[in-house]
């Protein structure tokens, strides 16, 4: 069971208000307003859809991952490739990280400036993630 809500900040309705948390027991749960009835809904629930789509990303995307990745360090010798490959291939572990210990809020804010954001349906269901992408070459 999610202890926390790892996407807090970044999850909006589909009419664009921010999502606040909240706990029933202690299920963290994203409480979204229905016209004034307060739905809450698991933050597993969304949190793993989220988890879900990026796993799908990452796993589309490995070697470009890993490219651009080795290009932002600057360090293209050969065991700094192997160790982005072995995280990028034990995805499951880096994920059951971030449900166990989410994102720091410093982290949240970020992302959130850079124009991460989730945005999920009265029934909990995530209708989308938008995320920051890079300038295609010759754009700004």
């Amino acid at each position: 069971m999610t202890t926390k809500a790892v996407f807090e900040g970044l999850v909006f309705d589909d009419n664009d208000q921010p999502l606040g948390t909240s706990f029933v027991g202690d299920e963290a749960c994203y409480v979204i307003n229905d016209d004034g009835f307060m739905r809450h809904i698991s933050a597993e629930k969304i949190d793993g859809q989220v988890i879900d789509a990026i796993r799908h990303q990452v796993e589309d995307n490995k070697d470009l991952i890993a490219e651009q990745t080795i290009k932002m360090i600057g360090d293209v010798d050969l065991f700094t490739h192997a160790i982005i490959q072995n995280q990028l291939e034990n995805l499951d572990d880096q994920f059951n990280h971030l449900l166990s210990n989410g994102i720091p809020e410093d982290g949240r804010v970020y992302l959130g400036m850079l124009g991460f954001k989730i945005i999920v349906n009265y029934h909990g269901d995530v209708i989308r993630v938008e995320q920051p992408a890079a300038p295609i070459d010759g754009e700004d």
